[in-house]
């Protein structure tokens, strides 16, 4: 098996992996969006699985080149927000703050899959953090910091413990909040130096892992996790609903309850987003509150994540889970009604 990271196609096939590589319409998927599988995922891959739920998250498809028009290159409006580079301003106390473009792993459905990958975007040059930091510091309303990108973690430990130096000096700053495949998709790269910058920030520093299957939550996967866990960082999880991955109850109830045994509180379930060539990874709201809703009264209330769609244009996150009161009548997780107050 593979113990460096396959970027072409040529090399995910001689890893054995289900992939055509003199396929003409998946080189040009490959031309067009950025492929990295670490050795970590490739361990998990099943190459005689044709529908394997690791391999469709991140092994390139020809579906990938069916393009709908209302899919957007920045579908969640992420430019029409961000009033300087590296910044995204769209919300009143909290702003995106994205030093780096580049991931450990390339996700098929990427909604920043047009921004990402060597090349994509550039990483933040010292004038531009200068700035981004600058305009951070300037709004005394910005009370959390989300570090993203890009995967931030993929930064060395010296550099990310400068970016929390830097954090640390803006008073009005509260929380640091960094989104990550990393201990999922480069488990070992999750060392007691990343952890101890991490920790350096004064107030509190959260890392929110994203996973969207339970096979992801390897004993290495929870070796990393733990690390963290032990060190007093609080653990928030993220994951997208994807057909043909985790759009079953059994799956996401597995996941849910994997997050939770290891110390990762549940947060956001993302319905997938308009980014171009992804149409195949997408359910329907229906489908996807359905199955929200089956986990409730199944599952602890600590294994709930919040079903989320960020709504296509800029405008922001919005619930979108299931209902249970009408009128007067709150519906219980067996669907029966009930007057509230009692009659």
């Amino acid at each position: 098996m593979t113990t460096r990271t396959l970027r072409t196609l040529a090399e995910l096939r001689d890893a054995g992996l289900p992939v055509d590589a003199d396929d003409a319409r998946l080189r040009a998927v490959a031309d067009r969006y950025a492929v990295a599988v670490t050795p970590a995922v490739a361990r998990l891959i099943e190459p005689g699985d044709p529908a394997d739920p690791i391999a469709r998250q991140y092994l390139p498809s020809v579906q990938e080149l069916d393009i709908l028009p209302s899919e957007l290159a920045d579908p969640i409006g992420d430019d029409a927000h961000s009033p300087v580079t590296g910044i995204v301003h769209r919300y009143p106390d909290r702003v995106l703050l994205k030093p780096v473009h580049v991931c450990p792993v390339y996700c098929r459905f990427c909604f920043r899959r047009e921004m990402v990958g060597p090349g994509g975007r550039p990483a933040l040059t010292p004038s531009e953090l200068d700035a981004a930091l600058a305009y951070i510091a300037a709004d005394p309303g910005i009370w959390e910091v989300i570090v993203t990108g890009g995967d931030p973690l993929i930064l060395s430990p010296r550099r990310i413990r400068a970016l929390v130096d830097r954090l640390s000096a803006i008073p009005h700053v509260a929380v640091v909040r960094w989104h990550s495949r990393v201990p999922v998709a480069a488990p070992e790269t999750v060392t007691p130096a990343l952890v101890k910058a991490l920790r350096a920030f004064r107030g509190a520093s959260f890392v929110a892992i994203h996973a969207n299957h339970p096979r992801e939550l390897t004993p290495e996967a929870l070796a990393a996790i733990r690390l963290l866990a032990d060190a007093g960082v609080p653990l928030l999880s993220q994951t997208v609903l994807l057909k043909g991955v985790n759009d079953d109850v059994e799956t996401l109830a597995a996941l849910m309850r994997g997050f939770v045994a290891a110390r990762v509180r549940p947060y956001y379930l993302h319905q997938a987003d308009m980014a171009p060539g992804t149409a195949h990874f997408r359910v329907s709201l229906a489908e996807g509150r359905a199955l929200v809703e089956a986990l409730r009264g199944r599952l602890s209330g600590l294994c709930q994540p919040t079903y989320v769609l960020d709504i296509p244009g800029g405008f922001g996150k919005s619930p979108i889970g299931p209902d249970y009161v009408s009128g007067e009548h709150v519906r219980d997780y067996r669907g029966r009604e009930h007057a509230y107050p009692p009659e």
